[in-house]
């Protein structure tokens, strides 16, 4: 098959506003592919490079896109793939130069759609709504497979374009096989937002409370002495968190898989900001000065795997057990609240203790990776949304020539776009407004007077005290009293909240539909 087939299929895909059309859509390209094409596809039509990462920078992306298109289709997926692994391994003197030749030379035998499809798929921003999920559904309905089947599948291996190329060659029945390896990192359960502690009683009845730590997500792999960290995206980040290692390593069970967060305390035990954790957090130069000054503290608060035993399809009562007596002191404390009163209470202290606020968990729910589920929910204390930053305006006296006042954006996957909520310059340091400033500009697009608009990749925690209609905006909603808690360098621009999110929010506090967006 041919990178036209792939984005003719992708602006299909975007066409549609329906999810079982884009599915549909999706598994008649599925067919098409060979076995050796099939990884590569599943990985383009999600977004992203069977590679991950390959040195690209926008400044190489927008050389390339600069060459004349070719007038037909004469590119293959696999030899594209080929040109990509190359381009990875490029190391030492005049690796730039050796990859933008070669991206040049694609480019120039690429059409004008292909272009456009290849800056959108090595920029990031192939928002065409056929996100990972989506991408899932249909390749369980291209192999006839249950869907179920081919997530959890995809949940143990980690690489959906593994899954997709077994259970499309091999068949349905081929998933079975997928198990639980230690070293090779399982998707991560996630946490949609709850209004209230009594909202999360009124869903599960009985739940069990635990802090929710403001950290970094880590998951780490035992076997016998050897210890294996990997970041929320999957990532070996082993060599940046010796603290991890060491204190997993000494822990009594021979084989573990463990999901929690590491967090910069205070000498009195107190979480110091996710910023402060963050700036050990993947560090990999001065490992062992940054670990003197700002050491890092594991809590765990699940066990997938313990000494031969998988447990994510065991209930979240059955997992609290096996955690306590794997990690002991370093296990998130919980407690089973079953009355809202209690459970407020219970909020009151994490609050009271510096922590962000309190999870929820379903004690009858199995470890679900993946997409936000209703088992696990996340109640804060102040109200805050992941955004993405889409322009900034340079700022007048005293954040003079730092780009400061900040465009926030929701994700609106229906219409594949972000959707501008509010701007906002509070919260933000000196050491932030320069950092920031550096950042956006490496991310310009262009410019309007004194605006600079980016591309949106940079990921802000943004608190806010409501939501309110807006005829200023897109969306129809904007923030009130927005102001940055800081970066996420951890979150990927498809992690951002959306704005049916928002819309959930507003309809919530107003008990009125949210306004319709004028997109």
């Amino acid at each position: 098959m041919q990178l036209h087939d792939i984005a003719a299929a992708s602006n299909a895909v975007s066409g549609t506003r329906r999810r079982l059309d884009k599915i549909s859509e999706l598994a008649q390209i599925l067919h098409r592919l060979t076995p050796e094409e099939i990884h590569i596809a599943v990985a383009y039509l999600s977004g992203s490079l069977p590679q991950g990462r390959i040195g690209l920078g926008w400044s190489v992306i927008s050389q390339a896109r600069a060459v004349t298109p070719a007038e037909r289709p004469s590119i293959e997926l696999t030899e594209l793939d080929d040109t990509f692994s190359r381009i990875a391994k490029i190391r030492g003197a005049g690796a730039s130069r050796t990859r933008t030749q070669l991206l040049i030379e694609i480019f120039s035998r690429a059409t004008e759609r292909e272009q456009e499809f290849l800056v959108r798929l090595l920029s990031g921003e192939l928002r065409q709504g056929a996100q990972e999920s989506v991408v899932a559904e249909a390749v369980a309905k291209a192999a006839h497979a249950p869907s179920a089947a081919v997530r959890h599948a995809a949940m143990l291996c980690g690489d959906l374009g593994e899954v997709a190329r077994v259970a499309l060659v091999d068949g349905p029945q081929s998933l079975s096989k997928y198990a639980i390896q230690l070293f090779r990192p399982i998707e991560p359960m996630l946490a949609s937002p709850a209004e209230s502690v009594a909202e999360a009683i009124d869903a599960f009845g009985e739940a069990a409370f635990e802090l929710k730590l403001d950290g970094a997500r880590i998951q780490v792999h035992k076997s016998g002495g050897q210890v294996r960290v990997f970041s929320r995206a999957l990532r070996d980040i082993t060599s940046a968190v010796p603290e991890v290692v060491e204190a997993v390593a000494s822990l009594p069970a021979r084989d573990l898989i463990l999901d929690g967060e590491v967090l910069a305390l205070q000498p009195d035990g107190a979480p110091l900001p996710f910023q402060e954790t963050m700036r050990r957090f993947g560090r990999r130069l001065e490992v062992d000065r940054l670990r003197t000054v700002l050491p890092l503290t594991p809590f765990f608060f699940d066990c997938l795997y313990a000494d031969g035993r998988p447990l994510t399809a065991e209930p979240q009562r059955a997992r609290f057990e096996a955690l306590q007596n794997a990690v002991g002191d370093l296990a998130v404390p919980h407690q089973v609240i079953s009355d809202a009163m209690t459970a407020a209470q219970f909020f009151d202290r994490a609050i009271a203790s510096g922590h962000e606020g309190v999870m929820a968990k379903s004690l009858d729910a199995p470890y679900a990776a993946g997409s936000r589920g209703s088992a696990w929910l996340k109640i804060k204390n102040v109200r805050t949304l992941d955004l993405v930053v889409l322009a900034a305006e340079w700022g007048s006296g005293r954040r003079k020539g730092w780009l400061s006042n900040l465009h926030l954006g929701a994700r609106d996957p229906d219409r594949n776009q972000y959707v501008m909520l509010g701007k906002t310059f509070k919260g933000m340091t000196d050491e932030l407004l320069a950092w920031q400033t550096a950042a956006l500009l490496e991310r310009e697009e262009r410019r309007e007077h004194h605006i600079v608009y980016v591309r949106p990749e940079l990921v802000v925690e943004v608190a806010f005290n409501d939501v309110q209609e807006s005829p200023q905006y897109p969306g129809g909603l904007a923030l009130r009293f927005a102001r940055i808690k800081g970066y996420r360098p951890d979150k990927a621009a498809t992690d951002a909240d959306t704005l049916q999110t928002l819309q959930a929010i507003y309809r919530t506090m107003t008990g009125r539909e949210a306004p319709s967006p004028r997109l």
